[in-house]
């Protein structure tokens, strides 16, 4: 057993914490040869250690289980591997949830039972939209190679895990027994203060993050639309001006200046919102204006494209099909529509990421006020029915968004909490058997496939994860 302890500013405390940390590594014996169960296996993914029970080691072996190991400290995610046979010690219709609430990490719990595969995740760590595609891409992959499947699933899903892995160390079943009821009035007076302090410092410093990838973003939006004014070459005072043309102007300009304070004040990513909404609402008189200017048809108010909302009011609506996604109509300008009638890619606006440059729709929860500014006016559901089958689609209709509003705490489905303190776990946080089972992200409604267990091919079993959940 293993307690991870931070600096406190209350020093008594932190004094006889570090005596308690003491006392467990004496206590704690050599490692132990396992002898297979859930408490072997929890233990083993509490130090961050992919667990083989001992039947399972002729179809994974302990170096590659060690490979594997290494390979999801290396990512620093919250990723928890257990290898199981198929047999009653590891019940399929709870075996996850068990590990779950014996390992007491929130993250992302990837199961082989038997010849089936399954994962389920604490939304503070992934959806549960993402987790299964992953899932169901290294399973249908492999066809039964453990390692390979295990290894594809831990690469590709570990960029989109958040937080960071269990700490690794030593751990001793029967000092635990003797020293826990120790540690826990210990843990009364201050380790919960402890816990939550960390869980507010990683907040701040992840809301930081976002803000300053938003920053780059966003500034990139108002200087663009900053050139557009300077382009205009519209004079109010000019003879052919008329009021109405003013009016125009005058919005746009009022747009770019409320734009640029708005950004200058942000505290938080959720602060992104009214930037975008100032510059759509000013992109939108400046089409208004220049057509007043031709003598054409006033536009109708329009979703920005949807491709990039630089490009300005959409004109039409046309089907777009994500890489690997449904087909779904969304708002064109005319540009990116003349480019998908000849069969030609839209111009789509990109953002640089840890993995490279990406979609914004594949960037992260943060970018989730930014793309909120330029369509939530029109209309609630617009969003999700656009994004469905990406990144961000998956937060929007994990809950992650609500109501226009953005939290920052990546809670999609997540239902756990300090108690009294009302923050969210991260992912990698000891939170116990602190979590709401129906928001453990599964398959189907909140379970297992649909049927609550890994039989009758509910998860990958010949190859159908979900019996239909899907």
């Amino acid at each position: 057993m293993r307690i991870v302890l931070h600096r406190s500013r209350a020093a008594g405390q932190g004094a006889v914490l570090a005596m308690l940390l003491g006392l467990l590594l004496l206590l704690a014996p050599g490692a132990a040869v396992a002898a297979g169960g859930l408490d072997d296996a929890s233990a083993a993914l509490k130090q961050g250690k992919v667990y083989v029970d001992p039947a399972m080691t002729g179809q994974f072996s302990q170096a590659q289980a060690d490979a594997l190991t290494k390979k999801i400290k290396d990512v620093d995610k919250p990723i928890l591997v257990a290898v199981l046979p198929a047999t009653s010690q590891y019940p399929a219709s709870t075996v996850i949830a068990d590990l779950r609430t014996k390992a007491g990490i929130t993250g992302v719990y990837a199961v082989w039972r038997g010849d089936q595969f399954a994962v389920r995740t604490d939304g503070a760590a992934m959806s549960e939209l993402t987790a299964r595609n992953y899932a169901q891409a290294a399973f249908d992959s492999h066809h039964g190679d453990i390692n390979a499947t295990l290894t594809d699933f831990v690469t590709n899903a570990a960029p989109k895990v958040r937080g960071h892995a269990p700490g690794a160390g030593g751990s001793g079943f029967s000092a635990a027994l003797i020293v826990v009821p120790l540690v826990l009035l210990a843990l009364v007076g201050g380790g919960a203060f402890l816990l939550v302090c960390r869980a507010r410092k990683r907040r701040a410093e992840q809301l930081a993050a976002e803000l300053r990838a938003l920053r780059t973003v966003v500034d990139e939006d108002i200087t663009a639309f900053g050139e557009e004014l300077e382009r205009l070459d519209f004079t109010p005072g000019a003879p052919g001006a008329d009021d109405t043309q003013r009016a125009d102007y005058e919005h746009a300009l009022d747009a770019y200046e409320r734009a640029k304070r708005t950004m200058d004040e942000a505290k938080r990513p959720a602060d992104v919102k009214a930037v975008t909404e100032a510059l759509e609402d000013g992109r939108f008189s400046l089409a208004t204006l220049a057509a007043r200017r031709a003598g054409r048809p006033l536009p109708e108010r329009r979703p920005p494209c949807f491709f990039d909302p630089r490009h300005g009011p959409s004109v039409q609506d046309a089907q777009w099909a994500p890489m690997g996604g449904a087909a779904r109509s969304v708002p064109v300008c005319a540009a990116d529509a003349q480019r998908l009638a000849t069969g030609l890619d839209p111009a789509i606006r990109t953002v640089q990421t840890a993995q490279g440059p990406q979609p914004y729709w594949n960037a992260g929860p943060a970018y989730g006020p930014w793309a909120g500014g330029y369509f939530d006016s029109y209309g609630s559901g617009l969003l999700p029915g656009l994004l469905v089958g990406t990144m961000l689609g998956s937060v929007f209709s994990g809950g992650g968004w609500a109501d226009g509003g953005y939290d920052g705490g990546y809670g999609a489905g997540f239902d756990g909490g300090f108690p009294g303190g009302g923050e969210q776990y991260q992912g990698g946080d000891v939170s116990g058997g602190d979590f709401n089972p129906a928001d453990f992200g599964g398959f189907g409604s909140g379970d297992f496939g649909g049927g609550g267990d890994f039989g009758g091919g509910d998860f990958g079993g010949g190859g159908d994860f979900g019996g239909g959940d899907w």
